[in-house]
């Protein structure tokens, strides 16, 4: 699934100096960009902390002086062309441009992973390789100094995209224990999730039969209210042997989204792929099928688990695109692919 480049805003040709910018930035205005960032999720002052001395640090910055710093920046627009590209030809080409600039520059070879693969296996050592690349550009040391808050750092958006890009294929070559490693990893650097990578988790470990893990998940997330996580609990109970538990939970999962209970039991086609869909409401056709991408595998995986739904579930028959849910919420996962034809 491929991840969306964003493209940013070119920089000023000549930034302020840091002496006409405050020592301080004001903590209200800070708390308010995090909780933006953040997706909802809790803002702790460490957080805050962080993106404080990130941000008087970029302000500060005179711009890139060496020739390294000069060729990484148009290495990142060129690849962020190329995302915008009118045809795969250019693309290449720009991606290849970007390459030449700055080799480890990770947009431009997550793209060209997947323009220029020609096979799973090939475009999983492709992203590795992109990966790689993250990992030098960013350094051991920065990596480890901003574990828990990584993604308040804009440098580490392209690295976590190809770290999700390679967890995703894992998943989808049903390669588990090398996509859990991924998708741990991620969780690591960045708990408040902002890419989503906790409900292909939850559907890994149960995949796997790793209960235990799958349970403590559940509890670090208890108040997800996706339908990934309402039936993820059903299954987790269920693959535990706790029938009991997992009826009680049915109907919580049911009201949570009851779009699911249909594709996995009367095993209806789903009427979109995940690709397609930017954005989802709580209880939709839509969030039915991503949370069929993370954990579907799972349940279909367990002859029992479809057995014991199907005789006491009672779906109900294939309804309307949508139904009105409390919230919206947009996807954090995946965008398209270069456009256009070869």
């Amino acid at each position: 699934m491929p991840a969306k480049i964003v493209k940013m805003p070119k920089p000023a040709s000549k930034p302020a100096s840091s002496s006409q910018l405050p020592e301080v930035i004001p903590q209200q205005l800070l708390q308010q960009l995090l909780e933006s960032l953040s997706g909802g999720e809790v803002v702790l002052p460490s957080d805050v902390r962080s993106l404080q001395f990130s941000l008087q640090k970029l302000m500060a910055s005179e711009g890139p002086e060496d020739e390294l710093g000069e060729a990484r920046a148009q290495a990142l627009e060129l690849a962020f062309d190329a995302t915008e590209a009118s045809s795969k030809t250019e693309a290449r080409k720009l991606a290849h441009k970007a390459l030449r600039l700055d080799a480890d520059c990770v947009d431009a070879l997550v793209l060209l992973a997947d323009l220029e693969a020609h096979s799973p296996q090939e475009k999983i050592a492709l992203l590795q390789k992109a990966v790689a690349a993250g990992e030098r550009t960013l350094g051991e040391e920065f990596i480890q100094e901003n574990r828990g808050h990584f993604w308040l750092h804009l440098d580490t958006r392209p690295y976590m995209r190809a770290l999700a890009q390679l967890a995703y294929l894992f998943t989808a070559e049903q390669q588990m224990p090398e996509a859990i490693v991924v998708y741990e990893k991620m969780l690591e650097l960045n708990p408040n999730d902002n890419q989503g990578v906790r409900e292909p988790l939850l559907g890994a470990y149960l995949w796997s039969g790793d209960l235990s893990k799958a349970a403590e998940l559940l509890q670090k997330y208890k108040d997800d209210a996706s339908a990934a996580f309402a039936w993820g609990r059903v299954l987790e109970c269920f693959l535990a042997q706790d029938l009991t538990k997992a009826k009680a939970l049915l109907p919580k999962a049911r009201k949570a989204n009851p779009f699911v209970e249909t594709f996995l039991v009367d095993n209806h086609p789903l009427p979109l792929g995940a690709q397609e869909i930017n954005s989802y409401t709580l209880g939709s056709v839509e969030e039915a099928v991503l949370c069929m991408e993370s954990i579907g595998r799972a349940w279909q995986r367990s002859a029992e688990a479809l057995a014991w739904l199907s005789q006491g579930s009672g779906t109900k028959s294939f309804g309307p695109r949508t139904r009105k849910a409390p919230a919206a919420k947009p996807r954090r996962k995946a965008a398209p692919k270069a456009s256009g034809k070869p």
